[in-house]
């Protein structure tokens, strides 16, 4: 990347402010503390030191920053601690000591959501083609990575390829052919949510190729993707990594979660007892397909939060792309707009959507609802 990102140096500043205010609230606290005040006392000049001693400037306000400071300090006032993590099961095999705290993560993510529009806005301005292949075990976050990827990115040149299991038409093809009418075009960006690379692993495990059509798979796709790569496509594969204990802890919250229990099928159940087996796979293919020209990249992804970072950032470092800039644009003056005279039709001859909206109230709603999967929970 050739420019420096002003959204980053824009939260650099507001974080330095922040760890101001920290301090001030910090030595507030000592301070009521030390003289024997009451809690409403202490209370009352956290909220007093708190109050930003600059005015905070950031893409978007910091407001939930200033509010997540409050609830950490009346917290440890009143001697508990917050828990964000229902579960331990991502601590078992993970890496990293700590989960990326939302603040952060809702920070980073808005300055890196900005340089991925800038990207796309440079392949568009280039012709540049972008493949993108997110693989992974079932529940590792590849779907959620992708919904993240794509949120602000315009949909005219940005496009996910979830292909359903092959018809029985596509079975008599070749293997690869379904997948290579999906390929970018000029000024495309194209996300695979899971690829060719079934065969490696779920139709390996899974018995739904022979062994002949596997070697035959694992001998052609390093061929496939040099080809693909010396057309001009710019290829890189994710690998999304988590652990046999968050897997299935994710497993369960699918399972009571309404709007997501779509994700949970049959096979990935069956797969439960198969982890040595598809480890085996996951190995294999990395012998065979971790080649120079596209080498695999794996995403430690037991911390949903922590993988989308990581992954965005290192896909952006990974394309030397350029800032384009975009063309001016001129709002004409209200007095510059004439009127010839139209008049709306009369809206009783319209079939509008009747005003379902109206009937809710705030009094009868239930605490909110929260987005486990968007606060990196289950």
């Amino acid at each position: 990347m050739t420019e420096k990102n002003p959204a980053t140096e824009q939260a650099t500043t507001v974080e330095a402010q922040s760890v101001t205010a920290h301090s001030v609230s910090e030595k507030a606290v000592f301070e009521t503390e030390k003289s024997g005040a009451s809690t409403s006392d202490k209370r009352a000049a956290i909220k007093q030191a708190l109050r930003p001693q600059l005015r905070r400037t950031s893409v978007v306000e910091d407001y939930a920053a200033e509010l997540d400071e409050m609830a950490s300090l009346t917290h440890a006032l009143n001697g508990s601690k917050k828990d964000d993590n229902k579960s331990d099961a991502w601590k078992i095999g993970y890496p990293y000591d700590t989960k990326l705290g939302r603040k952060a993560y809702e920070k980073e993510k808005r300055a890196l959501q900005i340089e991925l529009l800038k990207l796309q806005l440079w392949a568009k301005a280039t012709g540049q083609k972008i493949l993108i292949i997110f693989e992974g075990r079932d529940a590792a976050g590849k779907g959620g990575s992708i919904k993240r990827f794509t949120e602000h990115l315009n949909p005219r040149g940005a496009r996910v390829v979830a292909l359903e299991k092959p018809t029985d038409i596509e079975q008599t093809q070749w293997y690869f052919q379904r997948y290579i009418k999906h390929l970018p075009s000029g000024g495309e960006i194209v996300m695979m949510d899971r690829s060719w690379y079934n065969r490696a692993g779920v139709e390996r495990v899974m018995g739904y190729c022979t062994q002949t059509q596997y070697f035959e798979f694992m001998r052609e796709v390093p061929d496939l993707e040099r080809m693909l790569v010396n057309s001009g496509i710019k290829l890189i594969k994710f690998w999304f990594s988590v652990t046999k204990q968050e897997q299935l802890a994710r497993f369960n919250s699918r399972r009571t979660d309404p709007v997501r229990q779509w994700k949970l099928s049959p096979t990935d159940l069956e797969a439960l007892p198969r982890w040595e087996d598809y480890s085996r796979a996951k190995d294999e293919m990395f012998v065979h397909t971790d080649i120079d020209s596209a080498r695999w990249h794996v995403v430690e992804s037991a911390d949903k939060r922590k993988a989308r970072i990581n992954m965005i950032h290192h896909l952006l470092e990974s394309i030397p792309y350029e800032h384009v800039e975009r063309p001016e644009m001129t709002f004409p003056k209200k007095s510059s707009l004439p009127s010839s005279g139209y008049r709306r039709t009369d809206r009783t001859l319209q079939h509008e959507v009747p005003d379902y909206a109206a009937t809710l109230s705030e009094a009868e709603a239930p605490e909110c609802y929260v987005d486990l999967e968007d606060q990196g929970i289950g």
